[in-house]
């Protein structure tokens, strides 16, 4: 039962983070896209840009200072490498966004969060 909860957070924050991102010029050409390395939750274009979106979900601002580590957002980088080939065209770059949201607080919004 927790898991489900847990499971049905995750998605409401990724329509809610998808819903941010459109509201800011980006293009949700993706959601939910599992790959052998990993799964990203968003994928999203904004001219010649596509950020791979990690999204955390927490109860609280506190508890998203450590919502994301090094681990996971190389894991997503992985995926996103897999991906890449799929959603990017000739001249685009690309990088990996974390989006972090709590409720009562505007969206943190972190690029270019994994330099690998």
């Amino acid at each position: 039962m927790l898991r489900r909860a847990a499971d049905q957070r995750g998605r409401d924050g990724e329509a809610e983070a998808a819903a941010y991102l459109a509201t800011q010029g980006w293009t949700i050409l993706d959601t939910r896209i599992r790959t052998p390395a990993g799964e990203v939750d968003l994928i999203v274009r904004r001219r010649k840009l596509v950020a791979f979106v990690e999204v955390k979900t927490r109860a609280t601002a506190a508890g998203l200072d450590f919502a994301i580590d090094e681990r996971r957002l190389a894991r997503v980088a992985a995926a996103a490498e897999m991906l890449a080939p799929r959603y990017l065209k000739p001249g685009d770059d690309m990088r990996v966004d974390v989006l972090l949201l709590a409720p009562g607080h505007p969206p943190r919004h972190i690029e270019n969060a994994w330099i690998g």
